[in-house]
Parts: C-alpha cells; structure tokens; sequence
C-alpha cells in the first residue's frame, strides 16, 4: 500500500553537537539530495524537458495578457481571459485525476503536450497573419486551459514514478523550484522577444518548447507496473472513491483542510497585489514587478531549501509551521506602510506558501495508494488553483467597502488562529504521514 518501499528514517535525539552540525555553513551548501534525485535517469530526462516547456508557458501567459490588451484596451476583457485560463482546473480537476489512474499517466501527458502544441501553433498562425480576435483569443485560452487542467493531476502523480522512493521529496521540490524559476525567466523572455519582434514569435517558440518535452517524454523508461494503474468501476465511482478516500483519510484529510484553508485565507494577496501596489502603496507596476518578483524569489529559496533537505523527516511540521508564519507575513504585509517592507513580507509570504505547500504535496504523494494517486492529487491541484481564485473573489468583493487592508489582514489572522487549532494535532499526524523504522501508525495509515 502506498509507496510500496517507502524510506525508513531513524529518528535520532537532538543534541548540540547534531544542532551544530545542521547549522554549520557546509550543511547548508549540501545539495546531495538535489544530485541524488538527478541521478536517476528518467526523472532528469523529464525535468530537462518539463523546464523549458514551462519557460514557454509563462511566456505564452505574458504574451496572450499583452495581446488582449492590444485588441481591447480593456481591462474587463483581461479579467475576462484570466478567468477562462483558470476556470477549467476548477471544473475537472477531479474528472482529469479518475482518468489519469485508469490509464497511463505518460499517454495522457504527452497527448495533452500535442494538443498545446497545436494551440500555440493555431495562436502564432493567426496572429502572424493579423486574423486574430479577442473571441478567438479567449477561445484558445479556454481550450488550453482545459489541456493543462486535465494534464495536471497525471505529472503531479508521475513524479514519484520517476525516482527512487527516497529521493521523492528532493523531486518534488525541484520541481516547484523549476516552476518558480520559469515564473522568472518566461516573462523576462516575453518582454525582449515582444518587444524586439512582437506578439507572434512568443507563440511559435512556445511550440518549439513543446517539442523538446514530447521528445523528452519519449525517451522515458518506466518500469511495467508503473506504466498503467488501472482503477475499477466507471469513471464517476471512481471521482466519489476518490473524494471519500481523501476526505476520510486520518492524515491526507486534515493536510487537504489546512491547504484548503490557507488557500482561501492568505493566498489571494497574491492575486491581489495590483491593487496594493497602485491603491495602497502608490507604487504603479513598477511596484507591482517588485513585489510579484519579491514572493517569486522567497518560493525559489524555499523551494531550493527543501530540495537539500531531502527527507520526510520533519516536513509534517513545516507544512503545519507554514500556516503560522503565512499568516504573520499576511498581517505585516497588509499592516506597513512603508513599500520596501511589504517587499520583504512578500518575499516571506512567498517562501511559507512553497514550504507549506510542496511539504504537504511531498507527505501526500509518499501516504497515498498507489491506484488513487491521481485521484487525490488532481483535489490538492483543485485547491492550490482554486483555493486563492475563490479567497480573491471573496475578499476583492469586501475590499470595495473595507478597503483592501483589512479583509487580507483578516484572513491572515484566521490562519494563526488554525494554527492554533491543528498544532496540537502536530505530532499525531506526523506519525501517520512521516514513515520511521517500525512505524505501524503509518502503514495502518496507508491501508
């Protein structure tokens, strides 16, 4: 049950010496565990690919946001074709999750990097031969939209598939690291090729990137029992075991409730931050970049931090530690006024939202069956998307009346009272999601 040769970590006794050691300047450069998940082949392969593919995904983002502007100069139509790039996952995430463990994860990724690839190839011919039009615009984000939506849960749950059971949280970390990364150099990217040779050519290379991850794909090995986990029933008793498994679950039930909650309560400052770099702080876009570079650098260095961990061992108490320090950088955010605090709490607020997520993502992924994988992951994904979009609409409708400070510092201070709630259930759950030698809570668990 679960990951069937799960890594057995011996608890030792912290002592001074051990302390010591931890916080010595070469443990923090030790990067082990980062080069012990590249060292298996497949997972390389697929991280070299999956890299590149989503440079040109945030490249694509970029572009498509500046070519509805150029066709609309209206800011109705840009909220307009956000919603369409999100509004999918929110739909089917748990219908992509059943079919992704009724058939091969692999197929379904790489029909889903064909039918992106074909989208921005349709989005480059059109805009190059000047044809394109805002409904035809928000037609193509939709349909793409819809492709990652139900490629989502299958890469989420391949990973494991992909390294050793022990190298498993080293992976999924890289791979948010690579994520934030991308958020750094797809738009950086845009900007020079838009500029230099227009909207257009974001599109084409974005295709190229695809063909690069297909041919990556192709050259995976996966072992046979890995290929295909096949599910029993129809596919809607298959959403519903899903659901009852997760919400059931002694431990992947309280994870997916503390992730639920701080999606909807401390997240959406992100999606906010346009408003409080023009309204709030006066800043403009320049303030804007500073602060949405600002959380992409603290998710990088959480991101990298966890990466050179490399081990289960304590990340129960980081997922649940996140909710804490999230909603004290929300507060000191929402509560300065001077600009160049609020980017250092952004920066903050970028790192616990990693650390918490990608721990709980890591401690899902090493507890859940194998045959419910997708399944389970294809809800996290449901709440990491939709969790902040839905806290945004809801708080975006209070900031009309209170202003924008004090629904965000609310919902910061509702994340410290969570705390305060789940911490004494800490080390319960860590029993039961953590595997250590002889660790009967955690197979009963998995059962």
């Amino acid at each position: 049950m679960g990951v069937p040769n799960s890594p057995r970590i011996e608890r030792r006794p912290t002592t001074a010496r051990n302390l010591k050691n931890r916080l010595s300047v070469s443990s923090w450069l030790d990067f082990s565990a980062v080069t012990g998940a590249f060292a298996n082949r497949n997972y390389a392969i697929y991280i070299g690919g999956g890299a590149l593919s989503m440079i040109g995904f945030w490249m694509q983002r970029v572009a498509v946001g500046w070519l509805a502007w150029e066709l609309t100069e209206s800011g109705l139509w840009l909220g307009i074709i956000a919603f369409a790039d999100l509004i999918p996952a929110l739909v089917i995430g748990p219908i992509a999750g059943a079919f992704a463990d009724r058939h091969s994860r692999l197929r379904v990724i790489m029909v889903c990097q064909v039918l992106a690839m074909v989208q921005a190839l349709v989005l480059w011919f059109f805009t190059a031969a000047g044809l394109i039009t805002i409904n035809m615009l928000f037609a193509l984000t939709l349909l793409l939209a819809f492709v990652y939506a139900f490629a989502q849960p299958a890469r989420m749950s391949l990973v494991p598939s992909l390294v050793q059971s022990s190298d498993v949280a080293a992976a999924i970390a890289v791979n948010s690291v690579s994520f934030n990364l991308a958020r750094f150099i797809g738009p950086a990217v845009a900007g020079i090729v838009i500029t230099t040779m227009g909207v257009a050519p974001v599109f084409l290379l974005n295709a190229l990137a695809f063909i690069v991850f297909l041919i990556s794909m192709f050259r995976l090995r996966l072992p046979p029992q890995m290929t295909v986990a096949r599910a029993t029933g129809g596919l809607f008793a298959d959403i519903v075991q899903g659901v009852r498994y997760a919400i059931g679950h002694p431990a992947i039930g309280p994870l997916l409730f503390i992730m639920t909650a701080t999606s909807i309560l401390a997240a959406p400052v992100l999606e906010l931050l346009p408003g409080f770099a023009d309204a709030v702080f006066g800043r403009g876009a320049d303030g804007l970049a500073w602060l949405t570079s600002a959380s992409g650098i603290g998710a990088t260095i959480g991101g990298l931090w966890l990466a050179k961990r490399g081990t289960l061992s304590g990340l129960t108490a980081i997922a649940v530690g996140g909710t804490l320090v999230l909603g004290v950088v929300v507060i000191l955010f929402t509560s300065t006024t001077t600009f160049w605090v609020a980017v250092i709490a952004m920066a903050l607020v970028g790192f616990a939202r990693l650390m918490g997520g990608v721990a709980a993502q890591t401690l899902v992924q090493v507890t859940v069956e194998e045959h419910l994988r997708a399944r389970v992951m294809g809800i996290y994904g449901l709440i990491f998307r939709g969790g902040p979009a839905l806290g945004a609409l809801i708080m975006g409708a209070l900031s009309d009346v209170f202003g924008l400070r004090w629904p965000t510092a609310i919902g910061g201070a509702l994340c410290i009272l969570l705390w305060i709630a789940v911490q004494r259930r800490q080390h319960s759950l860590a029993r039961l999601l953590e595997p250590t030698a002889g660790s009967s809570e955690h197979m009963e668990a998995t059962s």
